[in-house]
């Protein structure tokens, strides 16, 4: 039973051999390199290596044409002509290796076809003599940039190619070793180093991957924080609806049944959207690591800057605090966020900026608020960050969630600066009693 498994398989074997040839040295699939993969960078300096190898390329040119010409008695139209094709495969190989490779064999065929019948044997046959110098060239070129199997394929049917033509010279061949161990040197060489290239551009590719899958997990944690925070405010509002839809119908004379029919619909779509809002809630912190007990404090606005302010300040750091323009009450989404742009800036500065001295600007404009935090240079290095790095993609989650802008960067004198703007008109109220 073994045995005909194997028979079987050695069978299946020899007739995937010619397609395999087929694919591997004729249809150029082999140069294609695997998917994913990138161009290996030393193929942007092959027009510094033409230079080398064309020089080289004249001498053998000049060597071959006279050996080929007066040595084997060719006459000087096909001795330059192979001669020029051998000394041109190593260039061919730079661009096409296929077809440079199939260049230098058939040069190795053609010698014999070419050669005085009265050839006198000289101490080298034309294979080591002539031949062997750009085949090897062209094959270790060609290993670099084709795949292994093709590259094996390329040394047996060289090696056979060279002996052959040899046996066709002169009736025998009396070195085979030494070319076919060139060859396969050669071939094991440039195999490798496209083995090694191949490792290190699929280690980088999977790096990258695994950077972008952090950057997504950490964007998508710091989404959930800010959608966990803006919980609070929403449900504030719908339970704010809820009981004033309850209460309105008191409040007026003799309401109309249709009037409290229609407060009796907002109170129960502002309940409806209460529940689902805890459902969601209760999604977002499924994974949340605070125990169920703890309790839910309110969400923070700018009203308590000062408590955040105080306890920097109790933790050593210098931080001033300026206020531009008449305080107004913000809408609660706009007031988390700034306060926590502002928690954020701070912990930054403390975190990355020891001994450095902090300057909050609090701008109140007509249309939209501003938020300028810098601190100046550190006093020295700072202590690794036990933190995770969130801070600055939570201020641009924030500031784009509510279509504002922000900047962050250096200062020139080497410290650090946060900037955001975000939109917060003015209430009609307010524009009233500015007005004159």
């Amino acid at each position: 039973m073994k045995r005909g498994i194997t028979a079987g398989r050695l069978t299946a074997a020899l007739r995937a051999v010619p397609r395999c040839l087929r694919e591997d040295l004729w249809t150029g699939a082999a140069e294609e390199p695997p998917t994913g993969t990138r161009q290996p960078r030393w193929l942007d300096w092959r027009p510094v290596i033409f230079g080398p190898l064309l020089i080289l390329g004249i001498v053998v040119l000049a060597f071959n044409a006279n050996n080929y010409g007066f040595r084997y008695g060719m006459g000087m139209p096909f001795a330059v002509s192979l001669a020029v094709a051998q000394s041109a495969a190593p260039l061919l190989a730079l661009y096409r290796p296929v077809l440079a490779w199939w260049v230098t064999t058939v040069a190795l065929l053609a010698v014999p076809c070419f050669a005085a019948s009265s050839f006198v044997p000289f101490e080298d046959l034309p294979w080591l003599r002539n031949g062997l110098a750009g085949q090897a060239v062209t094959l270790f070129l060609a290993a670099l940039r084709v795949r292994p199997r093709a590259t094996a394929q390329m040394v047996v049917l060289g090696s056979l190619a060279g002996a052959f033509g040899d046996v066709l010279f002169a009736g025998h061949v009396d070195d085979v070793g030494t070319p076919v161990v060139v060859l396969a040197v050669c071939g094991l060489v440039g195999t490798l180093l496209r083995g090694r290239h191949q490792a290190r551009t699929e280690l980088v590719v999977q790096e990258e991957l695994t950077a972008e899958e952090r950057a997504r997990r950490t964007l998508l944690e710091e989404r959930n924080r800010i959608a966990r925070e803006l919980h609070d405010v929403v449900a504030h509002h719908m339970s704010v609806i809820s009981i004033q839809a309850q209460v309105a119908p008191h409040l007026a004379a003799n309401p109309s049944a249709e009037l409290q029919e229609n407060l009796r619909g907002i109170r129960q779509n502002a309940v409806e959207a209460l529940t689902e809002l805890r459902r969601v809630l209760g999604v977002l912190r499924s994974e949340d690591s605070r125990p169920e007990s703890t309790p839910h404090t309110p969400q923070p606005t700018l009203d308590r800057l000062g408590e955040l302010v105080g306890n920097v300040r109790g933790a050593g750091v210098e931080v001033v605090v300026e206020t531009a323009g008449t305080p107004r009450p913000l809408s609660p989404g706009t007031g988390l966020s700034a306060f926590r742009i502002v928690q954020e800036a701070l912990s930054n500065a403390m975190r990355h900026a020891p001994g450095a001295a902090v300057r909050v600007e609090i701008g109140y404009r007509t249309a939209d608020l501003t938020l300028h935090v810098t601190n100046t240079a550190p006093d020295g290095p700072a202590p690794p960050s036990p933190g995770t790095g969130h801070g600055l993609l939570g201020m641009r989650e924030r500031t784009a969630m509510l279509g504002g802008e922000l900047a962050t960067g250096p200062t020139p004198d080497g410290g650090y600066e946060v900037t955001a703007i975000l939109p917060a008109p003015a209430a009609r109220s307010d524009d009233a009693e500015d007005t004159p």
